[in-house]
């Protein structure tokens, strides 16, 4: 791992974290898609932490953010029931895309810009990513925790250590 720059270190923590949600992703059961918990389905948890990621991770403020192609009003919000149902598929090309943008964005960042503030934004650079790792990490546990209680599987992570899988690989611990 090179460790030279802040920058070098988020975007290597970034891709790990991004590994273990498409792994979580594709952890979650046909059984379990439109389960239940806390009042809404489990891809609207999936969906609440990926169109955070989205929108948190770069600019919140961000007057040129488009919302996916997919999302409706509230259909992020965990507090609010929504009529639609997103497939796997869906989440799935949503969170390629999202994948994309992170990566591009951070490959043109700089330590020197991390105390940056975003136009319009009152964060800077730094706290954003962090922020979101934390966001993203709390709700990583919660959905990890749906698949574990019902299934009784334990999704894979990486860590800190462990290599990233080079082909086939068991999803499960």
């Amino acid at each position: 791992m090179n460790q030279n720059t802040l920058i070098k270190i988020i975007e290597e923590q970034t891709n790990r974290a991004l590994w273990e949600v498409r792994n979580v992703i594709d952890c979650v059961p046909e059984e379990l898609w439109n389960r239940q918990y806390c009042q809404m389905p489990c891809w609207k948890h999936l969906y609440h932490m990926l169109h955070s990621l989205d929108l948190w991770y770069i600019n919140p403020r961000d007057k040129d953010f488009r919302e996916p192609s997919i999302h409706e009003k509230d259909l992020n919000n965990l507090d609010v029931i929504s009529q639609k149902t997103l497939s796997r598929n869906e989440i799935e090309q949503y969170f390629t895309c999202i994948e994309k943008k992170l990566r591009t964005y951070l490959s043109c960042l700089t330590d020197d810009r991390l105390l940056e503030y975003p136009a319009e934004c009152e964060y800077c650079i730094f706290t954003l990513i962090l922020a979101q790792m934390r966001h993203l990490h709390s709700h990583m546990g919660m959905i990890m925790g749906f698949i574990i209680d019902d299934t009784g599987l334990w999704p894979r992570v990486l860590g800190l250590e462990n290599p990233f899988p080079d082909g086939p690989y068991d999803k499960y611990l």
